[in-house]
């Protein structure tokens, strides 16, 4: 990777871009030194604050081209193939496909950064922005070298599928090797519970309903008791130490059961919110459902680590951790863009940068659940790979709209499946079967996420099921927990170049069309 053509510095989070100073190895400006090395390297130095770096790379992209980055954290249904836009900002890496000659070049940083890493891409080049602030402030290194990234260019592998995967594969080579993963398939209840009236009773009876439709696969399912199940209600805080009263009286309890019928035990918390109020808040951030917690404080993380001993202590064998980015920054994907969070507040430790200080608290939770499987939700896949099972890689689908589900699963699952066993196992989210939603349409989704082999989640109502959705779930999820059809060479979006819902897909060794749409059209006021 050959150097970039200029360096840009930023040391508030307000002032302007100045111009660096090359010279020696690295670039110098306004008490900020920037270190590039051969191997792609960029460390950064300063003895007070800093907020930002650019590269600039003065390498032309055809103006033709066409341009795919990743997301932040979840994608909302937004990942495509774009014409040049020179504003759109690129989370993690950039692909530029040339219609005129086939060939996809691109470039990206590897996986667990020292920053959060975006580029802009226009005709006259690419710019990497490295996010180095704490919070909404600069960071203050105190003379420390922080290795913030190493970056990557991507060649041409032939086609652009096959490119992206490359490139995948590049950013996660640093990560250990990962071991072969078994299927992650089972029921979960939130998209036709949505927290609302379920108890024990239900969840078992989840459970029973996906031991039944399994017929007997040597491979087990898990049963999920998702948001709902601890007092607070929906979306809210710890502590996590009990469930509802009447409805959840013995979580460890619940946990015996599950595994009595077959299943596997999973469990939902959102380990970043607390019911009760406490000298650890955050600064940034206050939630109607209760107390943000800055996770830059010790006794923070002492908390998250006794959770996941506790759900491991009552049997549980999942444990989905949700909303952290939320409740980090204050918003979701869509609208961290450029900014990240507000500006005007710092965690309670302003030496390390906020990259770091998530990527610490996803440490923390790997280490202190040891074999349980983790699900991130609402987590920043870059920076948790090689440290969570599954990764939520879109917004939720919905037991109550069919076009979120188009919207987000089936974009989710296209433009991220090349992440699938390499960051982590993928999960486009749940397949509901549910009164509200046609059963014709989640049926061709449930067949697409079986076949993927990726993780494999059904949300089934009792009230909706039939013979004929009973037949297609059973066949989906024991496809599933036999690995779908990655043996016969994979899956592949077909028409993802045009589309930000592909329908056209390559399965094993033959090619299935799927039809996303009412047999009148999608639907715009459900988007």
């Amino acid at each position: 990777m050959r150097e970039p053509s200029k360096v840009f510095v930023q040391v508030g989070p307000t002032d302007a871009l100045s111009p660096a100073q090359a010279g020696g190895s690295g670039w110098t400006a306004a008490g900020i030194d920037v270190e590039w090395s051969a191997g792609g390297e960029v460390v950064v130095a300063a003895s007070d604050g800093v907020s930002r770096v650019a590269l600039r790379w003065d390498e032309a992209v055809p103006a033709e081209s066409l341009i795919l980055g990743d997301a932040w954290e979840r994608s909302y249904g937004d990942l495509q193939w774009r014409h040049l836009q020179p504003e759109r900002l690129l989370p993690w890496y950039w692909l530029a496909h040339d219609p005129k000659t086939g060939t996809t070049t691109g470039a990206g940083v590897d996986v667990q950064p020292g920053a959060f890493c975006s580029w802009t891409v226009d005709a006259g080049g690419f710019t990497l922005w490295l996010d180095l602030r704490n919070g909404g402030g600069p960071t203050q290194l105190g003379g420390r070298r922080l290795t913030a990234a190493v970056v990557r260019r991507f060649e041409d592998a032939g086609t652009p599928w096959l490119t992206l995967h490359a490139a995948v594969e590049a950013m996660a080579s640093r990560l250990p090797a990962r071991p072969e993963p078994a299927p992650v398939v089972g029921a979960n209840n939130w998209y036709y519970a949505y927290g609302e009236g379920f108890d024990e009773k239900a969840v078992l009876q989840d459970a029973a309903i996906v031991v039944e439709l399994a017929d007997g696969h040597p491979v087990k399912p898990f049963s999920v008791v998702d948001d709902g199940w601890n007092p607070g209600g929906n979306a809210s805080g710890g502590p996590w130490d009990s469930g509802i009263p009447g409805l959840f009286d013995d979580m460890a309890g619940t946990a015996a059961a599950v595994k009595e019928i077959g299943a596997r035990p999973g469990l939902w918390f959102r380990p970043l919110l607390s019911r009760e109020s406490g000298p650890w808040g955050h600064a940034g951030q206050t939630d109607g459902y209760g107390q943000a917690l800055d996770l830059s404080y010790p006794e923070v993380l002492d908390l998250v680590r006794a959770d996941l001993h506790r759900f491991k202590d009552w049997g549980f064998e999942l444990v989905k951790h949700d909303f952290s980015t939320y409740d980090v920054f204050g918003r979701f994907g869509p609208a961290m863009g450029a900014r990240l969070t507000d500006s005007g507040w710092q965690f309670h430790d302003p030496t390390r940068t906020t990259a770091e200080i998530v990527l610490a608290l996803y440490t923390e939770i790997r280490a202190a659940a040891e074999d349980v499987v983790l699900i991130g939700c609402n987590t920043v896949g870059h920076l948790a790979a090689g440290l969570v099972d599954v990764q939520r890689t879109g917004d939720d689908t919905s037991g109550r709209d069919w076009e979120r589900t188009r919207k987000m699963g089936v974009n989710s699952l296209a433009f991220r499946l090349p992440q699938h066993n390499r960051l982590f196992t993928l999960d486009a989210d749940c397949v509901p079967c549910t009164p509200q939603t046609p059963w014709e349409l989640n049926r061709q989704f449930l067949d697409l996420v079986a076949r993927s082999g990726t993780a494999l989640f059904v949300s089934i109502d009792p009230a909706a099921r039939t013979e004929q959705s009973d037949r297609d779930l059973g066949h989906g999820i024991r496809l599933a927990l036999s690995g779908g059809d990655a043996a016969d060479g994979g899956i592949e979006p077909l028409d993802w170049l045009a589309t930000t819902a592909p329908a056209v897909w390559r399965t094993g060794t033959e090619t299935v069309r799927y039809d996303w749409s009412r047999p009148w059209g999608a639907d715009p006021a459900s988007d």
